[in-house]
């Protein structure tokens, strides 16, 4: 996808960022209750990410917002963790190694932020997600970390920083 970048977010950008994200979860039928979809934040992410050791950005591609990611302390978690956290891609930006970009471009935020591991959930049959999360280090862990309030994601993974 020429004419593409990954770039930190603006104010401007968030209420396509926040139409990409419902337009995923509309698209994949992702339950609403328990999810980031009913995150306050949905609609301002660039203030929830205005804060200090997080980062969110996202894919432009032709002047359009088509993916977007972040990371940022882990909540309710005492330790140096972050979490990867609100990846989504429209459907026109999967499979084109955007997701991989968008991985690494987090985990150098991460690093630099000074972060030990990362951690993330997900939905089991977002199969695609997960084949990209191993191929980028990240391992199946047994039990959720933290207290994220997205109880409907049971998959947990993390990887060393």
């Amino acid at each position: 996808m020429g004419d593409t970048a990954i770039r930190e977010i603006t104010p401007d950008d968030n209420p396509q960022v926040a139409q990409v994200i419902r337009k995923v979860f509309e698209d994949m039928g992702i339950p609403k209750v328990g999810t980031a979809y009913a995150d306050k934040s949905l609609d301002d992410m660039f203030s929830a990410y205005n804060v200090p050791k997080a980062a969110y950005f996202v894919v432009e591609h032709q002047g359009r917002i088509v993916g977007c990611a972040g990371v940022a302390q882990l909540d309710n978690y005492d330790g140096n963790v972050c979490e990867l956290q609100k990846m989504y891609f429209l459907e026109e930006a999967r499979g084109k190694g955007l997701g991989a970009q968008m991985i690494h471009v987090c985990l150098q935020k991460a690093k630099e932020f000074g972060f030990e591991a990362c951690y993330l959930e997900t939905m089991p049959y977002m199969e695609a997600a997960q084949k990209l999360y191993k191929k980028n280090g990240f391992d199946y862990i047994d039990a959720p970390m933290g207290s994220t309030g997205h109880y409907s994601c049971p998959v947990w993974m993390l990887k060393k920083l």
